[in-house]
């Protein structure tokens, strides 16, 4: 053992530098080696990763669309002075908007007298609300759920309908009017 001792002190200065620089390198990727096969390998990150990329790049695409739309009432038919969707600008304006206003929610409530009661009991509070396109009917779909827990009455209403026109602002869409009859 001395002897192998011995010969590596006789060695140049550089060289034993080299030599110690390349067992750290190899001690460090053996560590980092260790630490991932314990740690995994990060998949499941990656992917959701790509996910988020792809949904930023969705809502980029739709954000330009919408600021390309003219400001006011956007309409899904016929026989109105307001701007009339196409069919493929409908599905796109669809799958854009996530807001439905108080107004359009109080209009659907009106014809559901059940939602419109316990909305009122509770302070008008929404527990939540959707807008979501159906590719076997081609049409948008919006709706809201309601319920009485905060206020003692064990029931939830779901309030659903076809959203038959949109208010656009310039930033973004909303319903303007549920069809839920």
């Amino acid at each position: 053992m001395d002897n192998y001792l011995n010969k590596i002190r006789s060695l140049p200065e550089s060289f034993r530098k080299l030599i110690g620089l390349t067992i750290v390198t190899i001690i460090i990727i053996i560590s980092f080696g260790i630490l991932n096969n314990i740690f995994g390998q990060g998949d499941e990150l990656v992917k959701k990763m790509k996910l988020e990329e792809e949904r930023i790049a969705k809502e980029k695409k739709l954000s330009a669309l919408i600021s390309k739309l003219p400001s006011g009432i956007l309409v899904t038919f016929d026989g109105t002075d307001h701007y009339k969707l196409s069919d493929e600008l409908y599905e796109a304006v669809c799958n854009a908007t996530k807001l439905i206003p108080q107004r359009a929610i109080m209009g659907a409530n009106f014809l559901n007298f059940r939602s419109h009661e316990i909305y009122t009991i509770n302070g008008n509070k929404i527990d939540k609300t959707f807008v979501k396109w159906d590719n076997e009917k081609n049409k948008c779909f919006a709706g809201f759920t309601v319920s009485g827990n905060n206020v003692g009455i064990d029931e939830s209403i779901t309030v659903s309908g076809e959203a038959l026109s949109f208010l656009s602002t310039g930033i973004d869409t909303r319903v303007y009017y549920i069809k839920n009859f």
